[in-house]
């Protein structure tokens, strides 16, 4: 089995890191690409993996490719895939549909669109997932496989990426702004900056590994740790007189509504 990876940035490198631990691929099997030597170099340089001199050269070398490069700079690069055939192609391009890659490459490999997130760099990432109309449950197994070792995935219907990409993949923002007041809160009643930080940052990985390993709905826990008339209830009671609740699913409106706009032809 051959992996190629075109795109070495954050989210290529995080990937290949997950991968690479896991033992799915060993670095003599990887190829790799980027328009920035720099970043090809230091791929090679940190994971051994191989240098491919362009994105023709991964397609022609590698069974499955990564497509880890920007939305804006995606166009251009399906066009250097070259005259090769039948590539599962897994594309993280937030916004670019199935129907525009398989187009671009004329039908000519199986492609499947995933929606990752910045926490697959520390290997809790969560990822969904969409089917091209030529791939395989062969090729929905080994995309599962791929993102697994970089934390969870699910499968949806590739209309549902949209909203995936607002609340996964753009959520790690919100949670970083969260905390961004939370600290400055906490300053504001007289903590210094790192014990803010620190309290905030534990507080918030320890609410999230409480939902996974209890179970329980966050309706549930947040009832749990709400005493009528305490200082938890006194919070709430200010969130909500606030509207966070309709901010939040505003914003998260505005993120799939964008991830939608990016999807479209420029020409349209």
């Amino acid at each position: 089995m051959t992996l190629g990876i075109i795109g070495c940035g954050k989210m290529g490198r995080a990937l290949l890191g997950g991968i690479l631990e896991a033992g799915l691929y060993s670095p003599q099997e990887v190829f790799a690409h980027d328009a920035y030597a720099e970043a090809v170099d230091a791929m090679v340089a940190d994971y051994g993996v191989v240098a491919a001199g362009s994105n023709a050269a991964v397609a022609a070398q590698a069974e499955t490719v990564l497509l880890c490069v920007k939305p804006q700079t995606f166009g251009g690069m399906l066009a250097e895939l070259g005259e090769t055939r039948d590539r599962l192609l897994i594309s993280i391009a937030a916004g670019i549909q199935i129907a525009t890659i398989e187009t671009a490459t004329a039908g000519h490999h199986r492609v499947v669109r995933v929606m990752p997130n910045t926490p697959a760099l520390v290997g809790r990432g969560a990822s969904g997932y969409s089917l091209g109309t030529s791939a395989s449950e062969a090729d929905a197994a080994l995309t599962e496989k791929l993102l697994s070792a970089v934390g969870y995935v699910t499968q949806v219907p590739e209309n549902l990426l949209d909203a995936v990409t607002a609340v996964s993949g753009s959520g790690p923002a919100y949670v970083f702004l969260m905390v961004e007041a939370m600290v400055q809160g906490g300053i504001d009643q007289g903590l210094d900056e790192k014990t803010a930080l620190d309290l905030a940052v534990h507080t918030v990985a320890g609410a999230a590994e409480l939902l996974l390993k209890t179970g329980e709905s966050p309706t549930q826990l947040r009832e749990n740790v709400t005493s009528p008339n305490g200082t938890t209830f006194a919070a709430l009671e200010s969130f909500r007189g606030n509207g966070f609740e309709g901010i939040v699913r505003e914003a998260i409106r505005s993120a799939h509504d964008r991830s939608v706009e990016l999807g479209r032809p420029a020409d349209s």
